[in-house]
């Protein structure tokens, strides 16, 4: 078995091949290539071929690196529901340990750092753009204190290029109608309403195992519809897509919905038994008021009347403490004794006389 050997030595990677006997023996033309390979298989980057299949050693990237590192490469935006993520693929050749660093720029903003020192391949921008706008990425790759060129993106117009998730669908059976009920996908900014002001459904649908049979109706604008003319106790599917003026893309599908429809036999019945139901609880409810109507007459119009004055009396303001305190100081009753005051001298003068 013939193994492929990268060998870091200075500022180049030199080639050897090595051969692995049955007996797991290493035939090597020199004794350095032997410990290399020693090295990296314990150091699990090695990477072996089975079944006759070439094999590759991919090293890291050793310490000593010389030189600058590749450019990122398939630098592109893209964005689903109002979202903008800058994707890349890592340069041409490059080892592992990489790290990156990525830029927006707006139609009308310079570039603003965005994702720094990331080791991912994608950076998420939702929360630094308007639902308006157009915008350019680049992202550079950094090892050490090297640094690559930038690779830029291509603009991107988000409202006009974002693709447009599924719509979710259900379906409601009534006799032998199924109404169509559309819920938007969730935008990760706003909703599809305020960025998209001209929003139609178009809605195919067909009899289960019949597809090749199927209808379409075409710019819907309400979010519910009603199919009529179909076949009773029939299973009908539905898928129902979004189309937009500003955006030429249509939305994803939906899932295909399924449902069976009922007869009009059984629509009558249902409704018979809901008009029974409602008529014996309105009947009931008359039974009861006509026995307890004594009962419900006394509680209503009992026969002892309330004082005529007591409502008067509720309502008249309480006397306060002040007026209370007045009227217990009025002036007591007076009790008065006569007294006659004589005088001796003049009493025994008229006596001798």
């Amino acid at each position: 078995m013939l193994l492929e050997m990268l060998v870091p030595g200075n500022a180049e990677v030199k080639q050897r091949r090595v051969a692995l006997r049955s007996d797991g023996n290493i035939l090597t033309d020199n004794m350095s290539a032997r410990v290399c390979f020693f090295i990296l298989l314990t150091s699990g980057c090695l990477r072996v071929a089975r079944s006759g299949e070439p094999g590759t050693i991919i090293p890291p990237c050793p310490t000593n690196l010389s030189g600058v590192p590749g450019v990122p490469t398939n630098v592109h935006l893209t964005s689903t529901n109002m979202d903008l993520v800058l994707r890349w693929d890592p340069p041409e050749g490059a080892c592992s340990g990489l790290i990156y660093t990525t830029m927006l720029k707006s139609s009308v903003t310079a570039y603003t750092p965005s994702c720094v020192n990331v080791s991912a391949h994608q950076c998420d921008l939702t929360t630094s753009i308007s639902i308006y706008g157009t915008y350019t990425g680049r992202v550079q790759a950094l090892w050490g204190d090297t640094r690559s060129d930038w690779e830029t993106s291509d603009s991107f117009v988000v409202d006009k290029q974002t693709l447009i998730g599924p719509p979710n669908v259900t379906l409601l059976s009534s006799g032998g109608k199924l109404e169509v009920v559309i819920r938007d996908p969730v935008f990760k900014r706003t909703t599809l309403k305020e960025v998209y002001h001209s929003v139609a459904y178009n809605i195919t649908y067909w009899k289960d195992g019949q597809e090749d049979q199927a209808k379409s109706i075409t710019q819907i604008q309400q979010n519910r519809l009603v199919l009529d003319e179909l076949d009773p106790l029939s299973k009908y599917c539905v898928r129902v897509q979004i189309h937009t003026v500003r955006n030429p893309r249509p939305s994803q599908p939906s899932s295909i919905v399924c449902e069976t429809t009922s007869s009009e036999e059984e629509t009558l019945w249902l409704v018979a038994v809901v008009v029974f139901v409602v008529m014996a609880t309105v009947v009931s409810l008359v039974v009861v008021l006509v026995l307890k109507w004594k009962s419900i007459s006394q509680f209503l119009y009992p026969k002892d009347a309330l004082m005529r004055h007591y409502p008067e009396a509720l309502l008249e303001a309480p006397p306060s403490s002040g007026r209370v305190a007045l009227r217990s100081m009025e002036p007591a009753e007076e009790i008065s004794h006569r007294v006659t005051v004589e005088d001796r001298g003049l009493v025994e003068a008229a006596e001798s006389s």
